[in-house]
Order: C-alpha cells, then sequence, then structure tokens
C-alpha cells in the first residue's frame, strides 16, 4: 500500500519535477525517430529497386534495418552517453513489446496463419539467440567479443534468409508504383538517418530526465517509455496491415525485428562502447531477460498449434503484457 501511495505522490507532484518542455522535447524526439525510420526505409528501398535487388530480399533486410533504426539510434546513443541500462533495456523492452503487444493486438483484430518457414527457422533461431543473450549477461557486461559475435551471427542469418529466399523466388515481375528520383532517394536517405539520430538523442537525454524526476531506474525507462516509442514503427505498420486482412505479417515483421534488435542493435552497440551494468541492474536484467526467453518459447508452442495465432491468443499475449508492465513498475517502486 505505501508503494502505490508513493507511486501516486509522484504522479501529483509531476509538474513540479520536470519542466514541460522536457516532455515537448521527448514527444519530438519519438516523432523523429518514427517519421526518420519510414523516410529511411522509403530511400533504402528505391535504392534496391534501382539496382534490381528482389523485394522479398528488401523486406528481410533493408526493411528490418529501417524499422529497428529507432531502437539502434536510442542504443547506440545511450550507449556512447554512458546510460548502458537503457541501451540494453531497450531491447529487451522492445522484444517483449513486439512479440506480446504486436502480434496480440493484430491477432485480437483478425486472427491469422503462421508461415511454416518461420515456424521452423526465424523462431527457433529467436529462442537460440536470446538465450546466448541471457548467458552473455550473466556476469553483467556486454564486451566487444561479445558483440562480434553477435554481429557474426546476424552476417550467417542474413545469409541462410536470403539464400532462401531467393531459392524460393517467382520471376520477379516490374512493380508498377512509383519510383523515387535519385535526388529524392538520396534526401530521404540521408534525411532520415539524420532525423533518427536527433530523435535518438532526444529521447535517451529526456528519459534520463524524467526518470530522475520520478526516482525510475534507467532500466525501467528503457523497458517502458523508450521501448514503446521506439517499437511504435512495428506496431503501426502491423495494425495498418491487419486491417487490410494481411495480419498473417505481423508474426515474420515481430520475430525478424526481435531477431535483428538483438544481433545487430546490441552487436553495434557493445562493439562501438562495450556495455557495463550496475550492480544493481544486473539482477534485472537476467530476469527481464529469462522472461523474454520463456516469451518466445510461448509464442513458439501456441503458434504451432494449430499452425494459427487466434484472437484468444491474441488477447492472452495482451494481457500478459501488461501483468509484465505492472511487475517491471512494482519491483522499481515497491520491491
Amino acid at each position: 500500500m505505501e508503494g502505490i501511495l508513493n507511486i501516486w505522490n509522484m504522479i501529483m507532484t509531476l509538474p513540479e519535477r520536470v519542466p514541460f518542455l522536457v516532455y515537448v522535447y521527448l514527444i519530438a524526439g519519438f516523432a523523429l525517430l518514427i517519421k526518420g525510420a519510414d523516410f529511411f526505409v522509403d530511400g533504402a528501398s528505391a535504392v534496391a529497386k534501382m539496382l534490381k535487388i528482389p523485394s522479398v530480399v528488401i523486406g528481410l533486410t533493408i526493411v528490418a534495418l529501417g524499422t529497428s533504426a529507432p531502437e539502434a539510434a536510442v542504443s547506440i546513443t545511450a550507449g556512447i552517453a554512458g546510460s548502458n541500462e537503457i541501451a540494453i533495456s531497450n531491447v529487451i523492452g522492445s522484444n517483449i513489446f513486439n512479440l506480446l503487444i504486436v502480434i496480440g493486438v493484430c491477432a485480437v483484430i483478425q486472427a491469422f496463419s503462421t508461415d511454416l518457414e518461420i515456424l521452423k527457422r526465424d523462431m527457433p533461431v529467436n529462442i537460440g539467440i536470446t538465450v546466448i543473450l541471457l548467458l552473455f549477461i550473466l556476469d553483467g557486461r556486454l564486451g566487444r567479443v561479445e558483440g562480434s559475435l553477435l554481429l557474426l551471427g546476424l552476417v550467417v542469418y542474413l545469409f541462410f534468409v536470403v539464400r532462401s529466399a531467393l531459392k524460393s523466388r517467382k520471376n520477379a515481375e516490374e512493380e508498377s508504383e512509383k519510383k523515387l528520383t535519385i535526388p529524392m532517394t538520396i534526401l530521404f536517405i540521408v534525411g532520415g538517418l539524420l532525423a533518427i539520430i536527433w530523435g535518438g538523442d532526444l529521447v535517451v537525454d529526456n528519459a534520463q530526465r524524467i526518470a530522475l524526476s520520478f526516482g525510475m531506474s534507467p532500466m525501467l525507462v528503457g523497458l517502458t517509455i523508450v521501448a514503446l516509442g521506439t517499437s511504435l514503427p512495428e506496431l503501426v505498420t502491423s495494425i495498418v496491415a491487419s486491417r487490410k486482412g494481411e495480419s498473417g505479417l505481423a508474426l515474420g515483421n515481430a520475430v525478424g525485428s526481435c531477431i535483428f534488435n538483438i544481433l545487430f542493435i546490441l552487436g553495434i552497440s557493445s562493439v562501438i562502447s562495450p556495455i557495463v551494468l550496475e550492480a544493481e541492474s544486473v539482477i534485472e536484467s537476467i530476469t527481464d531477460t529469462g522472461i523474454l526467453v520463456g516469451v518466445t518459447v510461448l509464442m513458439l508452442i501456441l503458434s504451432a498449434t494449430g499452425r494459427k495465432v487466434s484472437r484468444g491468443e491474441g488477447i492472452l499475449y495482451v494481457c500478459l503484457y501488461a501483468a509484465y508492465m505492472a511487475f517491471a513498475i512494482l519491483r522499481c517502486y515497491v520491491f
């Protein structure tokens, strides 16, 4: 009861604790991240089409990079700034959000069948690399050696994905959609990357200020505010796809994003600046990563049952995320 009263008192005194502009800058940072990623994907896709790279390969590589760009910007910026808890908790929180909320909401909108290749290859890979991440952070750090191994894992994974896609693709047909001009393509790519970098800087700086005002740990900020904001591109894209009757894309997008988040974002972040967790954050990181392992295993089991994700399972995923958020918040203020 005392912990709940503490939370209420912090909320009521919030205007005195944090200047209004901090929230404006945080929202502006999220907006830059989302729109920057959107422009970057469009520009990069245009380049791929100019080079006549198959669209399936574009989706598996360039689009995956673009939708994970907000997480990458925040984690790399946080790592360089020494906010290591935000760097790693952002990825863990984003992955939990992608699996439980993105897939859950899409299934609630419309139940969808699961692709056999995702069940056989991508979901087991997601489980495997999450377990590896758990083992890597047991000592409270993610160094350059571990980061290099994660990046190597990404290269190997993309090799098999692209090879499989090229083998199974049909004869490519010329797409009828409008193509960007070369100057517009350059503008989209450069402008998108600049917006992502600037947005990541705004999010990290102002999220830290809010964390201090609330008495929140950087780990909790990364798991909640930052993870939610950087995962919005995946959520919005998947919801739009579901409303168009293509909710089956949600599973592949969410799982692929999770794989990319761990292998690329944590890999490149720890190579640039080794991630060393504070003593009190190690147990939290191990606990949250263990929860993520459990979620990935549960997702594989339920998705393999009947080769579909039902509305009931979608509701279950959303409820599990709500329970996890409640646990993360209470852990910070009560326990």
